[in-house]
């Protein structure tokens, strides 16, 4: 599992993911918007959240890997 995380393969399939995923007509904008908002105000406003000690890039791919793991669940046909 950690191997599987600190892999550069993996991380660049979830991004190739998302890129995909977010460019599909099939995944409706607010699935989109319900990652983009998230991750864009945590990287504008990173001191909204003090207590929370992860990086700008963690949460983002953090986020990804949700995202891209919800979205082709729900929506298998924009795969």
């Amino acid at each position: 599992m950690i191997r599987k995380l600190l892999s550069y393969k993996h991380w660049s399939t979830v991004v190739s993911r998302v890129i995909r995923l977010v460019g599909s007509s099939r995944v409706p904008v607010k699935e989109k918007l319900l990652f983009g908002i998230p991750v864009l105000l945590y990287w504008v406003l990173p001191d909204a959240i003090p207590y929370l000690p992860l990086d700008d890039i963690a949460v983002t791919m953090i986020a990804m890997n949700w995202f891209a793991a919800r979205a082709e669940r729900k929506y298998p046909s924009s795969s």
